[in-house]
């Protein structure tokens, strides 16, 4: 799908979460202005808010009245592709079970 095929919303979805995905948005780091974004995109602040609804939704971001969106401290793991995902689940079951045998060959020095 390219980016003509995105409806604004989605586009700009899509955009924080590249953002959030190569580091150039981090947990905490505050996004512009609902109305900043709009004049960004050139989009009514309506779609500006179905995007943050949406980045809401799948845990990208938090909102806070009258102070902003921020990027969630977790966004990174939200936003990975399932290969990275895949591939960070089998290290931590390889570093698990490597633990489980250090701790049985630990145990059979005892005997």
């Amino acid at each position: 799908m390219t980016a003509e095929d995105l409806q604004p919303y989605q586009r700009i979805v899509q955009d924080v979460k590249g953002q959030v995905r190569l580091g150039q948005l981090k947990g905490n780091d505050k996004l512009p202005s609902t109305r900043e974004l709009a004049e960004d995109y050139r989009v009514a602040p309506g779609t500006v808010q179905r995007a943050l609804a949406e980045l809401r939704q799948e845990g990208v971001i938090y909102s806070h009245q009258g102070r902003g969106s921020f990027i969630r401290e977790s966004a990174a793991d939200a936003v990975a592709d399932p290969t990275s995902q895949a591939i960070k689940r089998l290290q931590e079951r390889v570093d698990e079970l490597s633990e489980r045998l250090a701790r049985l060959e630990a145990g059979k020095g005892k005997r």
